[in-house]
């Protein structure tokens, strides 16, 4: 049994700080339960001893005479210590505290949360909270919370669980939802997450039985690895997990950090671990349930990604289109015998994807339903998307059509099909009883149909053979780590392709090596206080000769002693000078969250400008460094673009792969590494230049603690 089976299916709850009063905060959550149906007992605690909302009640968790599952805790902040101890003496086996004021406030409050952690972890009791607004399992009416959402929504069972730090956030989607006509199987905020986080939560949701599909919220992330072997045991279990995180910007992380009394994590790694992990990330609340609705109705990701769409308006078929083109849908051309029983059926119709069948199809007999069946009939396509404006808000003169449309999708099991027209709620629900999706906008439609054509793309991804983990590697030489000299000669033990090189202390030494190398050179200044050479005119180009190449090397000091008086200088590199080739960035971030990250993107100086980078978790495997080749658009530079001769991507791909093994294997000591440029040929690739910085000695520390926990 799942360790969090206490906290939503409990076999009796004492609610500690229970009113009389139905509308305050201890009141409300008795009155939610009682009218609700919850069917297990219900132990009221209050010091007055009287009758709670008809109910005996009792002075303490451990003056009740029967045995108590879980404790619900509404006293203000300076009792919950003893009510949390009390509820222990009792042997409970969950616990929820719906009080605020812990870590979210101050270090005072931080320091409570944590002996009431360690207490509940020492007695093997499992905490929700604190600063909880509490859980609801919809089936069997154990209505947790105090939310007021509760007062004029009334839950309905259905497929759909929400699980979020944010309660404000839960009541908000459950409150949308539930005017949307969505059933809920559990909802849970889990507040401060002492002990229980979304990721647990969305683990135990995988195994619910009455879950299908998962919506999610995070502000930020205690446990980056616990998160992702709870996203990866959903998508496998069938059941797409679409997860929001909030505190996109610097202003909305700040936010986040002081609401929850913990900070938030780097963006786009986020968006990485999300999609790595078979998840789903929203970009609002709307698009979430949109989703959800979509395969609520009909439980099934889409066949491929390839899109037909009906249309009696060519505008309305062009915006679909264009939104399909944008999230990433192809949209086929329609085949011959499609087209020609198109034409069949109305001659003037524009037989194409898509499919504008214009106004006049409603006056041939059947017309809209054998067009949605022309279509299905001569394609694969996973969905077929029919704009049939407002037809059904005449119900009655929709019933015909509307049970064709029945027999077309009916014969059609294993495809999607989404009506885009305005509807009363009765068609809807009929039509979504077969398993037909209604939408009233054409865009929302698209997006939804989208998200769920990725998610099934990210679940076979899942179903790769995972990389192997990375070896421990030797220990790390960290001697003149700090300098580009030094940072090679380590990349280069690891595998990565260095060219020969030599660091040279006096001007005639530089002159020596180059000539042994052959001309042209390059010579760069090494010292482990200039990390960015370019901006103290630390490198020279394109050495022709021993003569240029002493005076560089003079140069060079002369420059760096006037632009950093105070740096240390060990000398100057000679290099060979590579021609051609396209340059592009490696690197590795250590995400706190979620460990060494590796970056890979468009190189040179204006790499911050535009961005054109990608991440992915290390190790990586030879099919994700190629995988992630295709998320960084400068990557058509290095296969053949205008007629440009194709570079080694296989070298490329042996790099990455090389970087991301070393990166895990020292991702205690390693805080970043940056190769840029790293510049590949039409035969093999080098490291050009590489900064490595080591992490501070306190955070490698705690990095080798919480490891060894």
């Amino acid at each position: 049994m799942h360790s969090l089976h206490p906290l939503f299916h409990p076999a009796s709850v004492a609610l500690v700080g229970a009113s009389s009063d139905p509308e305050r905060i201890g009141g409300r959550p008795l009155r939610f339960m009682r009218e609700g149906g919850f069917e297990a007992p219900i132990y009221p605690v209050n010091k007055s001893g009287d009758a709670i909302q008809g109910l005996p009640s009792f002075r303490s968790v451990s003056e009740i005479p029967h045995p108590v599952d879980q404790a619900v805790i509404c006293v203000p902040v300076q009792g919950v210590e003893a009510a949390v101890q009390d509820s222990i003496a009792k042997g409970v086996r969950a616990i929820q505290i719906m009080t605020a004021g812990f870590a979210e406030i101050d270090a005072k409050g931080r320091a409570l949360q944590a002996r009431i952690a360690a207490m509940c972890r020492e007695a093997g009791v499992r905490l929700l909270g604190p600063n909880s607004l509490g859980l609801l399992n919809v089936p069997t009416r154990f209505f947790s919370t105090f939310s007021t959402a509760l007062n004029g929504l009334k839950p309905q069972p259905g497929p759909i669980a929400l699980a979020t730090q944010s309660g404000a956030f839960g009541s908000a989607t459950y409150g949308m939802a539930s005017l949307r006509g969505l059933g809920f199987s559990k909802i849970v905020a889990t507040g401060n997450e002492a002990d229980v986080d979304v990721a647990e939560c969305i683990d135990y949701l995988a195994d619910d039985p009455d879950t299908r599909i998962i919506c999610a919220a995070l502000e930020s992330c205690q446990d980056g690895e616990r998160l992702r072997r709870a996203l990866r045991k959903a998508a496998r279990a069938g059941k797409p997990v679409l997860i929001m995180k909030v505190g996109r910007t610097e202003a909305g992380a700040a936010a986040a950090s002081t609401h929850t009394g913990s900070l938030a994590g780097n963006d786009v790694v986020y968006d990485t671990v999300f999609a790595e992990c078979g998840a789903w990330r929203p970009q609002s609340i709307e698009e979430m349930l949109d989703i959800a609705y979509a395969f609520s109705v009909r439980p099934a990701l889409p066949v491929n990604a390839d899109i037909g769409i009906v249309t009696g308006s060519g505008g309305i078929g062009v915006l679909m289109a264009d939104e399909a083109g944008d999230r990433g849908l192809a949209l086929p051309a329609l085949p011959g015998p499609g087209r020609e029983a198109a034409l069949a059926l109305l001659p003037f119709a524009v037989a194409s994807n898509p499919l504008d069948m214009t106004a006049q199809v409603t006056s041939v007999p059947q017309g809209v339903s054998r067009s949605v069946a022309t279509m299905l009939d001569h394609t694969s396509w996973g969905t077929v998307f029919a704009y049939l404006a407002h037809v059904g808000l005449s119900p009655a003169r929709f019933a015909a059509t509307q049970a064709e449309l029945v027999a077309v999708a009916q014969k059609h099991p294993g495809r999607t099909l989404v009506l885009v027209m305005l509807s009363t709620p009765e068609v809807n629900r009929a039509l979504e009883a077969e398993g037909i999706v209604v939408f009233e906008d054409p865009s929302r439609a698209v997006r939804a149909v989208a998200a769920l054509a990725a998610l099934a793309q990210r679940r076979e991804m899942l179903a790769l053979p995972p990389q192997a983990p990375a070896a421990a590697g030797a220990t790390l030489d960290l001697a003149g780590i700090d300098t580009e000299d030094g940072a090679k000669r380590v990349l280069a033990a690891a595998g990565l392709p260095v060219l020969p090189e030599q660091l040279c202390t006096w001007a005639a030494e530089s002159a020596e090596a180059a000539q042994r190398m052959g001309f042209p050179v390059v010579a760069k200044i090494v010292s482990p206080d200039i990390t960015h050479k370019t901006e103290v005119g630390g490198v020279i180009l394109d050495l022709q000769d021993a003569e240029a190449v002493r005076a560089a090397h003079e140069e060079l000091i002369a420059r760096a002693r006037r632009a950093r008086p105070l740096a240390r200088l060990e000398g100057v590199l000679i290099a060979p000078m590579l021609r051609g080739g396209v340059e592009v960035i490696l690197g590795v971030h250590r995400d706190p969250t979620f460990g060494p990250m590796v970056m890979y993107g468009s190189g040179g100086t204006a790499v911050e400008l535009f961005k054109d980078v990608a991440f992915a978790s290390a190790p990586l495997s030879t099919e994700r460094a190629r995988g992630l080749l295709d998320h960084v658009r400068s990557t058509q530079l290095l296969r053949g673009w205008r007629g440009a001769p194709p570079c080694d991507e296989a070298a490329l791909v042996a790099a990455l792969c090389r970087l991301s093994e070393f990166a895990a294997a020292h991702a205690e000591l390693i805080e970043s590494v940056e190769i840029n440029p790293f510049v590949v040929r039409q035969e093999g690739a080098a490291c050009l230049d590489a900064v490595i910085t080591l992490r501070a000695a306190d955070e490698a520390e705690t990095g080798r603690s919480s490891h060894g926990h």
